[in-house]
C-alpha cells in the first residue's frame, strides 16, 4: 500500500505528523484530493475541514482557517494560522464567534472594517460546517 507523509502546522504547533493513504481539503476553486504520487503543486486553500485517511485506515480531521498547501513527491503540507484538531472544536464558542462578526458586519464604517468582519464571518460559518461534518462521521 502506497502513503505519503501529511504535515498539518498552525502558527502555534504541529496539529497533525503521519503517514496516510489520502488527504481531502478546501482549495481555492474547489474541493482538492492527494493521493501519494500525486504532481507537485503549492496552492492556496479556503477554510474549512482536512480530512485525512491515515495509513493504519483511521481518520484524523481538522479544521483550518485557510493556508497555504504544498504538495511534493513524497510530503504534503499544510501550512495555517489557524488549525484545529476535529474533536477540539466547540460549536458554542464558533457560534459566539460567527455572532460578533455578524455584529461587525453591520456595524463597519469603512471598507477595511467590512472585509474584516466579511473575512471572520466565512471563518466561523466554515468551523461550523467543519464541525457538523466531523459529528456525522463520528
Amino acid at each position: 500500500m502506497s502513503t505519503i507523509q501529511v504535515e498539518v502546522v498552525s502558527a502555534e504547533e504541529s496539529i497533525f505528523s503521519g503517514r496516510a493513504k489520502f488527504v481531502a481539503l478546501p482549495g481555492e476553486a474547489g474541493e482538492l484530493g492527494i493521493l501519494p504520487g500525486h504532481v507537485p503543486l503549492i496552492t492556496r486553500i479556503k477554510p474549512g475541514a482536512v480530512r485525512i485517511e491515515k495509513a493504519d485506515g483511521g481518520e484524523e480531521f481538522v479544521f483550518i482557517a485557510g493556508g497555504i498547501l504544498e504538495v511534493q513527491p513524497r510530503v504534503v503540507t499544510v501550512l495555517s494560522d489557524t488549525a484545529i484538531r476535529g474533536k477540539d472544536l466547540d460549536e458554542a464558542k464558533a457560534s459566539d464567534a460567527r455572532k460578533s462578526a455578524e455584529e461587525a458586519l453591520k456595524n463597519a464604517k469603512s471598507d477595511v472594517d467590512l472585509a474584516k468582519a466579511t473575512s471572520e464571518l466565512a471563518v466561523m460559518a466554515a468551523q461550523i460546517a467543519a464541525l457538523r461534518k466531523y459529528r456525522q462521521k463520528r
